[in-house]
């Protein structure tokens, strides 16, 4: 395909709420989105990083100088005839994954408007709805999780994660617990705890957990498996994999049971297709988790939940849990039952508002090929 012109914007998003992990508060969201043409056809795409290199090495402003004088030029100036050989034409750049996803999944979904197919179904989808749970971030009292943790069920969600951290834990655990004996509960500590907490840790599994998602270091698989080794309840690897070979030696080493995907944070569609197969393979479960994203992000994450393996429920929840107006049309909506039905239009399967784009936008780059050739 021919790349016509790359469209870099920052768009400043006020969140429905805050939202606390053990990296901080988020209330505004600083949001990057890649608009590519090719050849009448336009593609999107959502960069996940924060406004701070908190969650992983990138931010906001990182992602956007390097898609600006690194990885936009490099695409202009291809012609990929897939989103899979977004790779091969990114490869001088390291790292810089969730900059690379940006663009990435811009091709994957020029493509399956090309070929006439769901963004799903050209991912290999297999699935029509999708299973959703929440992910709830810290709070100002336990009084108000609750509350917040009854109207999430109330609206059908198959499962509660709990944000967590040392001091936000134990007690909050056995609250919600002795409330919701039967619920899927699990937690996501964000690398939060460390070596000397393990004793501690084990004392989560009185709670009947689903999962503890990255309770140690963002870059370990050793001390993980460790952990894992004293515990029943599954711990579920989020930061520590990038790739499908990160995977791979988790699973060897027996640092989890569970992994999560994030499209961002493994460089795209075809690492996060590679991640989920080698788990599959091996017979590890995985999950699609969450980056606060607006609906561009959020429908790219509906498509890859349609894939077999992805048979736990994701952090892939409903518009109006995070923004008063999305950027796509219609607004992503879970059922009652908890689910999301997989879009079959052709491409990412949701219409971009670009008046609302344009409305929101606080600073636009744009790259044109011909510029770039030669």
């Amino acid at each position: 395909m021919k790349i016509d012109a790359i469209i870099l914007r920052e768009l400043h998003v006020p969140l429905v709420r805050p939202f606390e992990t053990s990296f901080g508060v988020t209330s505004n969201r600083r949001i990057l989105l890649a608009e590519v043409r090719s050849e009448g056809l336009t593609g999107w795409g959502e960069c996940t990083a924060g406004e701070h290199p908190f969650f992983s090495a990138e931010s906001t402003d990182s992602a956007w100088q390097v898609l600006l004088n690194e990885l936009g030029p490099m695409l202009a100036a291809s012609t990929p005839e897939h989103g899979g050989d977004c790779p091969r034409i990114f490869k001088l750049v390291r790292g810089n994954r969730m900059a690379k996803a940006t663009l990435e999944n811009a091709i994957w979904d020029i493509e399956a408007q090309r070929e006439r197919v769901s963004l799903s179904r050209l991912l290999g989808g297999v699935r029509d709805v999708i299973a959703c749970g929440v992910s709830i971030g810290i709070q100002a009292s336990i009084a108000e999780l609750m509350t917040l943790i009854e109207r999430e069920l109330a609206a059908g969600y198959q499962r509660i994660k709990l944000k967590c951290k040392p001091g936000w834990d134990l007690e909050v655990f056995e609250k919600v617990r002795s409330r919701w004996p039967e619920i899927m509960l699990s937690c996501d500590a964000n690398s939060a705890y460390k070596l000397k907490d393990v004793d501690h840790l084990v004392q989560f599994e009185a709670f009947d957990l689903l999962m503890i998602e990255q309770p140690l270091w963002y870059d370990d698989f050793f001390y993980h498996s460790l952990l894992q080794k004293r515990l029943q309840t599954s711990v579920c690897l989020d930061e520590s994999i990038h790739n499908r070979r990160d995977a791979l030696a988790a699973i060897e080493m027996e640092s989890c049971k569970i992994i999560n995907i994030k499209l961002g944070r493994v460089g795209g569609f075809s690492e996060a297709i590679a991640v989920h197969n080698a788990a599959e393979e091996r017979g590890v479960p995985v999950w699609c988790g969450g980056m606060l994203e607006a609906g561009i992000g959020r429908s790219h994450n509906i498509a890859l939940s349609s894939l077999e393996n992805f048979s736990l429920p994701g952090d892939v929840s409903a518009s109006r849990r995070y923004w008063r107006e999305d950027i796509v049309e219609p607004e992503i909506e879970v059922s009652s039952a908890g689910e999301i039905t997989i879009p079959d239009a052709p491409g990412r399967g949701y219409q971009v508002r670009a008046d609302l784009v344009e409305k929101l936008t606080v600073r636009k780059e744009q790259i044109r090929a011909f510029e770039l050739v030669g």
